[in-house]
Parts: structure tokens; sequence; C-alpha cells
């Protein structure tokens, strides 16, 4: 090799993790013998068609990413689940590689690559985090991508708590994103949800119980995520999902299918303070809330009333409880 080919060479190999493309292999002055002989003594890992780990035994996420996207070829950006894995949005890769590639591109060759979920888009250039190896969507563009791809909304708005209460991301940062789109599904519903998560609605649960029981029912608009401190001089801390501050009122929702002893104790100590700090607290779990949300809100508008509101519950619906309130 000449001196700056070889430079190019080595440099590829440490940017892309050891994983290597045709194109590279042949500018390298590599012969497909030379290849060849290298895949056959097990030097050489064959990870996609014209695609190769120069390395034998096992093949690291990294070099997995990398095959990926070279098997993709020029302007791929790893995208959708795989862009979440790297930013710390799920908890373990997908089974599949999602990369997305320049709507210019002719994907029929690609749309049958094993382990490859070929998306195509005309902004992926300006979707692409600026610095960040392997390429990816940014955050924003990814939870976005993730948005359009759920099957419903209540999936969607997981996507965005989860980004946000990760502090991967804002809401207004999303916000923004999402504006940038010429298209946008479920752009109505997006802006009132980026609203109440910026507002302190961190999960599904606590939006349904806004939603469905506050909200539709009239009830007096409560704090959320409210810290509370305690113990000797003030020095813990715990955050109320909803507090009415006028009447000392605490809503707490549970999401939670199975409720591990170390979270139960948890949420009883919580309790605990509130009630020592003079508060009530109620707290509902996902039946309640998502089956039974007038009654919910019955219960609320009645905790409240009897410290102090005078407002009256507006019923959702003609059979509401709060009709015959």
């Amino acid at each position: 090799m000449h001196d700056n080919t070889e430079a190019d060479w080595h440099e590829a190999l440490e940017n892309q993790a050891d994983v290597v493309g045709r194109p590279q292999v042949l500018r390298a002055g590599i012969s497909k013998n030379v290849v060849r002989r290298r895949l056959g003594a097990g030097r050489w890992q064959r990870l996609h068609r014209g695609v190769y780990a120069t390395f034998s035994g096992p093949r690291p996420r990294e070099a997995q990413l990398w095959a990926a996207l070279l098997r993709a070829g020029p302007g791929a950006t790893l995208s959708h689940y795989t862009a979440a894995e790297l930013h710390g949005l799920i908890d373990s890769p997908a089974d599949q590689i999602h990369v997305t590639v320049p709507a210019t591109r002719n994907p029929a060759r690609q749309q049958t690559i094993t382990g490859l979920v070929i998306h195509r888009s005309c902004r992926v250039e300006a979707a692409r985090h600026p610095v960040l190896s392997p390429p990816r969507t940014r955050v924003e563009d990814t939870v976005l991508d993730l948005v359009e791809a759920a099957h419903d909304f209540d999936e969607a708005f997981t996507w965005i708590s989860r980004a946000v209460g990760r502090r991967r991301t804002t809401a207004p940062l999303l916000a923004t994103a999402a504006a940038a789109r010429k298209r946008m599904r479920w752009r109505t519903e997006l802006t009132a949800a980026l609203t109440d998560v910026a507002d302190g609605v961190h999960s599904l649960l606590e939006r349904r119980y806004v939603t469905g029981a506050e909200r539709a029912h009239g009830l007096p608009r409560a704090a959320r995520q409210v810290r509370r401190r305690h113990g000797a001089n003030g020095t813990r801390s715990t955050y109320i999902d909803n507090l009415y501050v006028e009447y000392d009122a605490c809503v707490e929702v549970d999401g939670s299918v199975a409720h591990p002893a170390d979270q139960r104790w948890s949420d009883i100590r919580r309790d605990n303070v509130n009630t020592a700090s003079g508060s009530v607290t109620l707290r509902f779990g996902w039946t309640d809330i998502t089956q039974h949300p007038c009654q919910v809100a019955m219960m609320v508008a009645d905790t409240l009333r009897r410290r102090g509101w005078r407002g009256t519950p507006h019923p959702c619906s003609p059979t509401c409880p709060a009709a015959r309130s």
C-alpha cells in the first residue's frame, strides 16, 4: 500500500470497529483472491454480501451496526429502534437493525437483507446526528420516527414520555423537531401530549388520569411532579404525581402490573410523608384509571370538596356518575 492508502485503511478499521466494505478493500489494494483466502482461513468473516469483519471470533454489537451501515450503502444512518438503543431509549437491542437511506436510493435490492430493516427518507441528512458514531438519527428524530411507526397513540406517547423522562431530550426540542416535518402523524395529539409532558406528565397512566379523569370532568388542575422535602433538615425528597395545592390533596398513580416489595414500601413511605404533612393521598392503579375514570374523578372531587373546593365535577357523557351528582 501507498502511505496515504495505508493510513486510510487503518483509519477505516479504527472508525468502523474493524469492519470494512468491498470498495474499501479494493481501494486498499487487497485483491479478491486475498479476501477469499482470509475468509477461508477464518481470519476474516463475511457479515453481509461485500462486508467483512477483519477478525475472527465473536462479533461485537458495534461491528454488527457498522456492517449494516456498509451493506445499506452511502448515506445510510441507523434509525428507529436501533437509534433508540444507542440513545438509551430501550434497554436491549431489537431483533433487527434499522437503517434509513436517502429517498433517492433504489431500495429494491435491499428489501430482503437478512437482519436489516431499510427505511427511506428525504430528510435523512437533516435527521442524522452531526457527531456521533456510528451514524444515527438525532434523538428527537428517533422519537418522532417511532411515533410515526407506533400502532396507536398510547404507544406513541410512551416514546415521548420515556425520552423526556430519561432526560435524553425535552418537550420543546421535540416540538421544534415535529414542526420541521411537513408531514407528521397525529400532529394535533402530539402537540397536546408535548404540552402535558412539559407540564410534568411522565407516563402513559399519568396522562390517562389527566385527560380521562381530571380534565374530562372539570376538576381543578393539579401541579405535577411536586417535590416535597422531609427528613432531618429536609435532606430527603419525594415527588408527588399530582398535588392539588390549595386543598393539600395528592393523587398518585401506580402503573406497575407487578408491585415489587421495594417499590411498595417506597409508595408507603411517600404516602406516610404526605399524611404527616397534613395531606390526604389517593392512589389509583391501571385498572382504576383506564376502566373506571369517572369513578376516579368522583372520588377525587369528593375529597377536594371536603377540603374546601366549591366546584362541581362535569359529566363526561350522559351515563357519567357526575351527571347524577
